[in-house]
């Protein structure tokens, strides 16, 4: 079986290794161009480019394959396309043309969490399982047919970054299956149930100000599922404090009050109902760091309120 991968981020390295270890001949890989990155601004290729180029495999980068991405694809004669977290939306010209077919990875439970962030919104969103699907892809946003699904506990004080690429595995492992009950003639596919469907946008930095009349479940949610991009931030000197790792924990007091920040208790924000104990923090130009190893060495005085204006 030739076959077309299309992947750009982590999350989609583990799905493109399982099919170079299974032995399946990858005619090609496409995924995003380099973007700048980092402080300099950098070009940086994706996990995925790097990942091909050390397998040997060719590498294209088209800004939207709809429209520069077509005849190089057709070129390769895919007999199956699978792609993960490729980022680009496939015009029916490109679903058309492997005979066999398009397979996608998709990092959530559907028809829940369809769109770009399933991971983040499934914490965000209080979820307590989430997993992975493969599915055959059709030209809407993760609207086709169910292929096999993989479900997973998230742990209690999980992040984003914890979450995907715990799922990549998963992910990988399920793409392998896929192929082999394809081949073999045993995969079946059901439709999607759209009355149970959800769909989640693109992260924005605007998302990490957090609203602490909220819940504290709903805060603990938010700050594990903007972890590491685009994270919660706070008032802090010199700069934003971020948030990294929260869980819930008991206290009362006005929504975005510091009930306690001391290296005994770790920094403890009041919410709507309930708090959240912060248990991991990155100061301003510094590294992450448990908060109470921060707090070893920084005050945050009880009683001060974290609220946003805009909040």
């Amino acid at each position: 079986m030739r076959i077309v991968f299309m992947g750009t981020p982590d999350f989609a390295v583990p799905s493109l290794k399982a099919l170079i270890s299974a032995g399946y001949d990858i005619a090609g890989v496409f995924t995003q161009p380099d973007r700048p990155k980092g402080r300099g601004n950098r070009l940086t290729p994706s996990p995925v480019k790097t990942a091909a180029l050390e397998a040997g495999i060719p590498v294209f980068q088209p800004e939207k394959i709809r429209k520069t991405g077509v005849e190089d694809l057709r070129g390769l004669k895919p007999d199956l396309c699978v792609t993960a977290a490729f980022g680009q939306i496939l015009s029916q010209e490109i679903l058309d043309i492997a005979p066999m077919g398009n397979i996608n990875v998709h990092a959530s439970l559907l028809p829940r969490h369809r769109g770009a962030a399933p991971v983040a919104y499934a914490l965000m969103d209080g979820e307590t399982k989430t997993g992975v699907t493969t599915m055959w892809m059709d030209a809407g946003i993760d609207t086709g047919d169910i292929l096999l699904q993989a479900e997973t506990n998230i742990e209690e004080t999980e992040t984003c970054g914890e979450l995907t690429e715990r799922l990549s595995r998963t992910g990988a492992e399920l793409l392998i299956r896929t192929l082999k009950e394809l081949e073999a003639g045993t995969l079946i596919s059901r439709k999607q149930d759209e009355t149970r469907m959800t769909y989640d946008p693109m992260l924005s930095k605007s998302m990490g100000i957090a609203d602490f009349t909220q819940s504290a479940t709903q805060i603990k949610g938010l700050i594990n599922g903007m972890n590491p991009w685009p994270c919660v931030t706070v008032p802090a000197e010199n700069g934003r404090l971020k948030l990294l790792r929260a869980a819930v924990t008991d206290g009362t007091g006005e929504p975005g009050m510091i009930l306690s920040a001391d290296t005994r208790n770790g920094l403890v924000i009041a919410c709507g109902t309930g708090a959240v104990r912060v248990l991991e923090i990155q100061a301003p130009g510094g590294k992450p760091m448990k908060s109470e190893d921060y707090l070893r060495g920084h005050s945050l005085p009880a009683g001060m309120n974290l609220k946003e204006d805009n909040a």
